[in-house]
């Protein structure tokens, strides 16, 4: 059974559940642990279960019948995600995927059990549902993108969260992977790459993107 001290951090709600609800919770949640690119959620999987992220980053992402892919946001030590667990959401129209983008622990609780605690426990069904909002909510901005923002904008703004993700100037990406990211082209990643080199923002080289200008960059964030 799962430490329910580990429980206590990824769940805010957790001191205000009965002893009974604890006890069913912890003894219905499962750890594990996944490697760079392993699957997590998708694929056929109707409803894998509630994820809190121990350790790691997850990348939650879209993917069409052609293969094409978009990342719609990312998890890392203490976020949750309810979409992978669509079975106690009603209306959920889209298949997500979950894989992760480093080696990555996973709590993953049961989502039949975390529905019938949260019928019960007003405070679990609201973590839930703020949880939901929040997700949806980096959904929405992901196609704010998509649909008004300059492709060298929406680049500037994604170099600079995976520095900071990496805690690092250079992003080892590939140019492929920064188009999976964005749901586009590696053609116009590269394309906007050499624009943003050519003006001083970046330097391309086989090791990596590296930020010469976090301030410059950051302004056309903006």
């Amino acid at each position: 059974m799962i430490d329910e001290k580990l429980l206590s951090k990824l769940y805010p709600f957790w001191d205000k559940l009965t002893p009974p609800h604890k006890a069913e919770m912890a003894a219905n949640t499962v750890l594990r642990t996944y490697e760079p690119g392993e699957i997590v959620h998708g694929g056929g999987q109707e409803c894998t279960g509630v994820l809190g992220v121990i350790s790691g980053r997850l990348r939650t992402f879209m993917l069409s019948d052609e293969g094409k892919e978009i990342t719609l946001f990312r998890l890392i030590d203490g976020d949750n995600c309810m979409l992978s667990a669509s079975c106690m959401i009603k209306n959920i129209s889209f298949d997500v995927h979950v894989s992760a983008e480093v080696k990555t622990e996973v709590a993953i609780i049961n989502p039949a059990i975390y529905d019938k605690i949260a019928k019960k426990s007003p405070h679990a069904e609201g973590f839930m549902n703020d949880i939901i909002s929040m997700r949806f909510s980096e959904v929405m901005w992901v196609i704010e993108q998509l649909l008004f923002m300059k492709m060298d904008k929406r680049l500037a703004i994604f170099l600079l969260e995976q520095s900071a993700l990496d805690d690092s100037d250079t992003i080892t990406l590939t140019h492929e992977q920064i188009a999976g990211h964005l749901g586009t082209a590696r053609e116009v990643v590269s394309r906007v790459l050499k624009y943003l080199a050519n003006e001083g923002y970046v330097s391309v080289s086989r090791k990596g993107i590296t930020i010469l200008n976090r301030k410059g960059l950051s302004k056309m964030a903006e």
